[in-house]
């Protein structure tokens, strides 16, 4: 009974639902039905209805999901450029703050010149194998404003501005080696602050829907003009005009810099004396993933003009002449170079190479021992072949620099560069790239520049002029990485390392020399991060110099003993 009252139930219910709509032929879309009242249907592409609602940065902050605390680096902060500021007439520009401290405590031996000031560039008498100390503490600050939204695009604007202050003291057993006078001794406290950048970069346009862009930078910053730091490395003064295309596949910069004197014990910038008379022109583009994928391309075009020979000699702080420099003539000096290259840095499947060449074409209106106008044509060349092997990583390193044949000829043939600061052949241990091996005492010449792979017989890092009438220099190296740890990893080289032509040491020294061998470079070194970060690192190396015929005839009995340098150092970033 009941079943059958269902059954007339769904039976009458089906009827009446039947009668509702209207039957059509299979395959016919039904007319739809539309009220005469009834509002008209939404366009599709018409902006959703919405109210206005915070930004992200403080949508975050209200669900409390992460924490935000001013001395926690880790996390959302106002300090470190993760939420903008509030108020004020920088309301919505973003703050960045940070400083890094860096100690260093380095003990060398060097072979010191130990008679008399030379004059003519001639040899300063004996050499002695003199032992040296230093004790360096920088505290670097950074400070920079910016506006816009930097996930997906360069910033509107950027301010910025990284004073440094370092501290130094130094000790030497042979007097006349920290200061010109020797009766100021053997020991030597400086102290300095000096401003490494100063800057405003105003975004210009966006030329792609991929961001790729046009911006402009003025003022003291930071440039590199290769990825190795062989050619020009500097924080000068100048204008800058950059960008990408193509998705970021294309990378460009025009510029002008203008070089600034520096501290002379601390490397620093020092904004209070004049600008040096010497105008850096470069232009340069990347290709990423060319012409294989991996591999970023680069050519470059840098000119450097010099006209510092109408100037009075330059004194640095310890009252040493720098400009000209106690070489050859030791008259005033300029010159002007234009430097064509190609670089390239990635990979080729499993093998990583990093690597650049150079040709330097110009003139100098004095030569350094000629006196005379002399037309420049110079060489370098660099590369750096490494595989890795799990949790090793084995280097070969190889570089080039042409030495003059003849330094009275009316050709200058010893590449220089502008101011090189390479990472190569294992520069952060290397006995020959981070000491000033001296050839002239007193403040004179120096055999290679401190941070300088060269042998480019100039005065100084800081003050120097180029100088293309150099003896020229041939590496071959070995080294590897070994990552023992996350967070410790050991570093091991060993290069090899000669002349290319002696001829203008020779004509220098007034000595007859037959051989270029400088020796073998031997270098370990072990870094230590506790925390698995850059926060806190600490690093510590040994170098040795085992001198070669054409060391020992040019230093004597002072390169008898072992020429070495070790070194600590502490790097805190916060």
């Amino acid at each position: 009974m009941r079943a059958a009252a269902f059954s007339l139930s769904i039976l009458c219910f089906g009827n009446a639902f039947s009668q509702s709509i209207e039957r059509q032929r299979p395959g016919v879309a039904p007319t739809p039905q539309v009220e005469r009242d009834a509002p008209a249907p939404r366009p599709a592409l018409v902006e959703r209805e919405s109210l206005p609602v915070d930004d992200r940065w403080r949508i975050m902050k209200a669900l409390g999901l992460l924490p935000y605390r001013r001395l926690d680096p880790y996390n959302p902060n106002v300090l470190k450029g993760d939420l903008p500021l509030e108020g004020g007439p920088f309301a919505g520009w973003f703050l960045n703050l940070a400083a890094v401290s860096d100690t260093l405590f380095e003990f060398r031996q060097l072979p010191t010149p130990t008679g008399p000031q030379a004059t003519q560039g001639a040899s300063n008498g004996p050499f002695a194998g003199g032992r040296q100390t230093l004790l360096a503490q920088t505290l670097a600050t950074s400070f920079s404003l910016i506006k816009g939204d930097t996930v997906f695009r360069p910033p509107d604007y950027e301010l910025r501005i990284v004073p440094v202050a370092s501290f130094t003291h130094a000790e030497a057993e042979e007097r006349r080696v920290l200061h010109a006078n020797p009766g100021n001794g053997t020991r030597r406290n400086d102290s300095f602050v000096g401003i490494q950048e100063l800057f405003i970069d105003k975004h210009l346009r966006d030329v792609s829907p991929n961001y790729d862009f046009d911006s402009v930078r003025v003022g003291v910053q930071p440039f590199n003009a290769d990825f190795r730091g062989f050619l020009f490395l500097d924080q000068p003064f100048g204008v800058r005009l950059f960008g990408t295309r193509d998705a970021n596949r294309w990378q460009y910069n025009l510029a002008w810099f203008r070089r600034l004197e520096k501290d002379t014990n601390s490397g620093l910038n020092d904004i209070g004396q004049a600008m040096r008379e010497d105008d850096v022109f470069v232009a340069n583009l990347y290709r990423q993933d060319w012409p294989v994928l991996g591999l970023t391309s680069q050519a470059t075009v840098l000119h450097n003009r010099n006209r510092e020979s109408g100037l009075p000699p330059y004194r640095n702080d310890n009252d040493f002449v720098e400009r000209p420099a106690v070489l050859g003539s030791g008259r005033p000096r300029e010159y002007d170079v234009t430097y064509l290259g190609g670089s390239g840095d990635g990979h080729f499947g499993r093998w990583n190479l990093s690597g650049s060449i150079y040709l330097a074409l110009g003139e100098e209106a004095r030569g350094q021992l000629s006196g005379k106008t002399e037309r420049i044509q110079a060489w370098f060349g660099a590369a750096e072949l490494s595989r890795d092997f799990d949790w090793v990583r084995l280097r070969l390193s190889g570089a080039y620099a042409s030495g003059d044949k003849d330094p009275f000829d009316g050709k200058a043939e010893g590449f220089d560069a502008v101011l090189e600061n390479p990472a190569f052949a294992g520069a952060d241990t290397s006995y020959w790239i981070r000491q000033s091996v001296p050839l002239i005492g007193g403040g004179g010449t120096a055999l290679s520049m401190r941070n300088g792979m060269l042998a480019s017989l100039r005065s100084s890092r800081e003050h120097g002029q180029s100088n293309f009438t150099n003896p020229g220099l041939r590496l071959i190296g070995i080294g590897a990485d070994f990552d023992l740890a996350p967070e410790l990893r050991l570093v091991a080289n060993v290069n090899h390392l000669s002349f290319d032509n002696v001829s203008s040491l020779a004509a220098l020294r007034n000595q007859r020399l037959s051989s270029g061998d400088i020796g073998w470079d031997v270098s370990a070194g072990v870094q230590y991060r506790p925390f698995f970060t850059q926060n806190v690192v600490l690093n510590a190396s040994f170098a040795v110099l085992f001198p070669g015929d054409g060391l020992k005839e040019l230093y004597g009995n002072a390169v008898d003993t072992t020429q070495y340098s070790a070194l600590l150092n502490l790097i805190l970033a916060f």
